[in-house]
C-alpha cells in the first residue's frame, strides 16, 4: 500500500431512508358492496450500517464518498399489502474504526471485530395503513399514518490500527529498518528525518507458526502532543497496542533524556499510555565494541532500573531473536 492510499480520517454525511406512507385503500370487489378498509403499512426506511472487515487496512475507499444515503421505504397498498423496505446502505470499515458525531465530538461506537455490524442511522418507521384504525364507530377510516423521516448526520470515521506492539522513537531511530527485518513489510527507508509519513504494519513470524503485529508510526519529536512534527497526528494508532517498544539510537548523547521526552509526549497525549508494557531497545549497536557495550550497560543499569532494555542492530541482525522472544513473552504474560 502506498503512502497516498493510507487514509485514517474521513468526514462523511449519512442519511437513512424515510418510512413509506400507510395506505387509505378501501376494498372494492364485485358483489361486495362495502369491503371496508384494507390499506397496508408503509415499508421501513433503509438503515446505514457499518460492518467490520479484517481485510481492510485503510479508509481510502471512503475518501471520496462524501454523501451516503439509504433507500426510502415503499408506500403501503391495497389488500393489506406492506410497502417494500428501503435498501440498507452497508459501509465496510477496517477493524479499529471509531465513529464520532462531527457536531458534538461524541464517540458513537467502535468497530473492532470482523463481521461486527453497527447501525449508524436507523431508517424511519413505515406508517400504519387505515386497516389498523377501523372500529365499530369508524368502519371506513379514510386516513393513515405517514412514514417517519430518516436520520441525517455528519460523522467522522477515525482509524486506530490494531497491533500488538507499537514502535516509538525520534525520527531516524531505525523504526522502519527494524520493521523491514522483523517482518515482510517494505517501509520507506532513507537517511533523513520523517521518512515515514504514514503508519506501517508488519506481521512478525514467531516459533510454532505463531505471530504478532507491529505498528510503526512517524517519528515523535519534543512538543508532538502540542502539534509539532507528524507524530502527534498518528499517536492514536498506538493507543490500542498492549506493548510499546521505545527505540533510541546508541549514538544519542543522552539516552535517558531522549527516552524521557518520548514518555512525556505520550503521557501528555493520553495518560493511559503509562499503563502499557514498555521495552527499550538501543538500536544501531553494531557500532559498539565489547568494551563500549560494557560501559553503556553499566550506565543503563542505573538509569533504567524499572524498564527492561536490549541491544539491537537491525543492519547486522544482532539481538533480533532475543527481541522477538522478549516481546512474545510480554504479550502473553
Amino acid at each position: 500500500m502506498t503512502e497516498g492510499n493510507f487514509v485514517d480520517y474521513v468526514k462523511i454525511y449519512v442519511s437513512s431512508g424515510k418510512g413509506g406512507k400507510g395506505s387509505t385503500h378501501l376494498h372494492r370487489e364485485k358483489f361486495i358492496e362495502k369491503g371496508g378498509p384494507d390499506g397496508g403499512d408503509g415499508g421501513r426506511g433503509g438503515h446505514v450500517i457499518l460492518v467490520g472487515n479484517k481485510g481492510l487496512w485503510t479508509l481510502f475507499h471512503l475518501k471520496f464518498a462524501r454523501h451516503i444515503k439509504a433507500g426510502h421505504g415503499g408506500d403501503g397498498g391495497g389488500d393489506r399489502s406492506t410497502g417494500a423496505d428501503g435498501e440498507d446502505k452497508i459501509i465496510e470499515v477496517p477493524l479499529g474504526t471509531v465513529v464520532k458525531d462531527k457536531e458534538t465530538g461524541e464517540i458513537l461506537f467502535e468497530v473492532t471485530e470482523h463481521g461486527e455490524k453497527k447501525i449508524l442511522c436507523k431508517g424511519g418507521k413505515g406508517g400504519l395503513g387505515n386497516w389498523h384504525f377501523r372500529s365499530s364507530t369508524n368502519q371506513t377510516p379514510r386516513y393513515a399514518q405517514p412514514g417517519l423521516p430518516g436520520v441525517e448526520m455528519d460523522v467522522i470515521l477515525e482509524l486506530k490500527v490494531l497491533a500488538d506492539v507499537g514502535l516509538v522513537g525520534f525520527p531516524n531511530a531505525g523504526k522502519s529498518t527494524l520493521l523491514s527485518v522483523l517482518t515482510s513489510a517494505k517501509p520507506k527507508i532513507a537517511d533523513y528525518p520523517f521518512t515515514t509519513l504514514k503508519p506501517n504494519l508488519g506481521i512478525v513470524a514467531y516459533r510454532d507458526f505463531q505471530s504478532f503485529v507491529i505498528a510503526d508510526i512517524p517519528g515523535i519529536i519534543e512538543g508532538a502532543a502540542e502539534g509539532k512534527g507528524l507524530g502527534h497526528y498518528f499517536l492514536r494508532h498506538i493507543e490500542r497496542n498492549s506493548t510499546l517498544l521505545f527505540m533510541v539510537p546508541v549514538d544519542t548523547p543522552d539516552i535517558k533524556a531522549e527516552y524521557d521526552i518520548l514518555v512525556n509526549e505520550l503521557t501528555k497525549y493520553n495518560p493511559e499510555m503509562l499503563d502499557k508494557e514498555r521495552l527499550l531497545i538501543i538500536t544501531k549497536c553494531d557500532m559498539l565494541d565489547d568494551e563500549l557495550r560494557a560501559e553503556l550497560k553499566a550506565e543503563l543499569d542505573v538509569s533504567f532500573k524499572d524498564v527492561p532494555y536490549l541491544f539491537v542492530s537491525s543492519v547486522a541482525q544482532q539481538g533480533l531473536t532475543e527481541l522477538k522472544d522478549k516481546l512474545w513473552k510480554m504479550l502473553n504474560e
